[in-house]
């Protein structure tokens, strides 16, 4: 009896043993960067142990391996790609603490990437998250912008994603980019969501979320305020939804620009839904070259308010500052504004400014609603060479029909 008694607690012990171990490595280790050299002081390059943290942490097995940048610490980083496939299908950042990059070109002396500041390429099911900062000090650059500097050249993107299928990207802050703060490239399947993304509104070309090539990308819930477009949609991009999105300052929510030195350029399927745009520049855009070619199709904004925002609708299908010319232009059809209201800065509300030879079809706008931002003011709209239907629009644009 007792020899069967020792038998059964023995067995016991494994299955519990390997339960515990099974729910270890479903778990995932954690890879924390202090425990790699990492300073956490922001004044001591940390760039070292960070790539010797995703060594390990990208060749764990786990089915959940966690790379932790810790709260209560700043980490100074300069360019770095953190490149996969990873061994497991989700590795997950951890990102509690804050990182910073260098504040002056000379901290950059010997960094020949100039385009980006941190990347990640080929890393499949990526989570970055934790309520983190990324701040990118880019007010010198700024500054060399604004003087013709040639220092305005090198600027670099913060935070790159490319061919980074799965990506969930979520609960983070990014602060003053030296030029845009998130560009997501050749990406499938991208959620994003509860991002707070700050620029001064003088800032240039400081992009809350660049999109090109990308698939399949959910943008919700998150305030993006910067000194240009609060989304950009560019080049070969399909299925995108912006949802809850509060914009301003910056250009606003924009497709575009397309087509520029004649390239051949499609978005479609893109949704923008209950959305704000508060003291834009630009409330919703599509923008294309005029020597282009290619598409834009399939595009709704819908449940859309602006608050004293310029130029509120816009399609400039004619932007030729370069004055290139040529190209059949790039067509643009099946657009819908739907439940559109708020105030306009501009005298001009709507703007459909479209090219004689592509033109602009199947213009939609189903209970627009916009008035001007300075009460008495009357305000318009502007069309040239689109066609559709206004089935509610105040203003009135002349050239849909009722």
């Amino acid at each position: 009896m007792k020899c069967l008694v020792t038998v059964i607690l023995f067995f016991l012990w494994m299955v519990s043993f390997c339960s515990c171990r099974l729910l270890s490595e479903a778990t995932g280790r954690r890879f924390n960067v202090l425990d790699y050299g990492a300073d956490g002081s922001g004044k001591i390059d940390a760039t070292p142990a960070f790539q010797r943290a995703w060594g390990d942490f990208c060749q764990a097995s786990e089915e959940t391996p966690t790379l932790v940048v810790p709260a209560g610490n700043t980490f100074l980083l300069k360019s770095v790609t953190f490149s996969g496939p990873c061994m497991s299908k989700n590795p997950h950042v951890l990102m509690e603490g804050t990182i910073v990059a260098p504040d002056s070109f000379d901290s950059w002396d010997g960094d020949d990437d100039y385009e980006n500041w941190i990347g990640f390429t080929a890393v499949f099911g990526l989570m970055v998250d934790g309520g983190g900062k990324f701040d990118g000090q880019g007010e010198a650059w700024w500054k060399a912008c604004t003087d013709n500097d040639s220092a305005c050249s090198n600027r670099r993107q913060a935070l790159h994603f490319n061919k980074c299928n799965g990506l969930r990207l979520s609960n983070l802050h990014h602060v003053n980019s030296q030029r845009g703060h998130i560009s997501i490239n050749a990406c499938d399947d991208v959620e994003v969501s509860n991002l707070q993304i700050l620029a001064p509104d003088e800032s240039p070309n400081t992009d809350g979320i660049d999109i090109s090539g990308s698939n399949h990308v959910n943008i919700q819930d998150s305030f993006i305020g910067t000194g240009d477009d609060c989304i950009a949609i560019n080049g070969f991009s399909t299925y995108i939804n912006v949802t809850g999105v509060k914009c301003g300052p910056g250009h606003g929510i924009s497709i575009g620009s397309l087509g520029k030195d004649g390239a051949y350029e499609t978005v479609e399927e893109v949704h923008v839904k209950s959305c704000a745009l508060k003291g834009t520049q630009n409330g919703v855009r599509i923008k294309t070259w005029e020597g282009g070619s290619g598409y834009v199709r399939k595009i709704t904004f819908e449940d859309i308010t602006f608050v004293n925002s310029e130029n509120p609708i816009i399609i400039d299908q004619q932007y030729n500052p370069n004055g290139i010319r040529g190209g059949p232009g790039i067509k643009i059809s099946d657009v819908t504004y739907r439940n559109v209201h708020g105030s306009s800065a501009d005298e001009v509300a709507i703007t459909l400014d479209c090219a004689g030879k592509a033109a602009c079809t199947n213009i939609v706008m189903d209970n627009v609603n916009i008035i001007s931002s300075n009460p008495g003011k009357q305000i318009r709209a502007s069309c040239n060479n689109a066609k559709g239907t206004a089935i509610s629009a105040s203003p009135i644009v002349p050239c849909l029909s009722s």
